[in-house]
């Protein structure tokens, strides 16, 4: 697994040095730093606590839902995080610099990304007309992760992929 996926950074690196460099702009910089930090969870908590207070039990529903997903998406992202221990480009390639402090070493996947995907679909079903913010919202999550020198785009790629996968099988279940 190691060197596919040093072959696979390879390929990647390319791409994470041209996001890197145009993250570096201060104009850029910051807002994707924002939405990051907003995506460390910040978000994410003060939705579920306030679905409850505006939309009753329907809203306790879907956040109790949501926190379950999350239970299950921030173990399968930590074990795959120490299965494959790969590094994050701002530790492969010297020019690639993490314009915020990563939470951990490691890179696959992405689990800003694992957890807004899996949040934002779960919140969506529950409340189909969050989707005019949880979405766009969600993609800056993604993005800046690698804008931010974090995450290659594998890594949110597939991270998108299982919260997708995530998401969808909790729906089946409570539906």
């Amino acid at each position: 697994m190691r060197l596919w996926l040093q072959h696979l950074n390879d390929i990647e690196v390319s791409v994470c040095r041209a996001w890197s460099r145009g993250g570096q702009r201060r104009w850029v910089q910051r807002p994707f730093a924002a939405i990051s930090r907003l995506g460390d969870g910040v978000f994410w908590y003060s939705l579920i606590a306030i679905l409850p207070l505006v939309q009753g039990l329907a809203g306790l529903k879907a956040s109790l839902h949501m926190l379950a997903t999350a239970g299950v998406a921030l173990a399968l992202y930590k074990s795959l995080k120490g299965i494959t221990r790969r590094e994050r480009p701002c530790h492969y390639a010297n020019e690639i610099i993490a314009l915020v402090p990563p939470l951990d070493r490691y890179s696959f996947p992405s689990g800003h990304t694992l957890h807004a995907v899996s949040f934002s679909t779960v919140a969506i079903y529950h409340f189909p007309g969050l989707a005019w913010m949880l979405v766009p919202f969600t993609m800056l999550v993604a993005s800046s992760r690698i804008v931010l020198g974090l995450h290659y785009p594998s890594d949110v790629l597939v991270a998108t992929l299982i919260g997708l996968g995530l998401a969808f099988t909790s729906i089946v279940m409570v539906a």
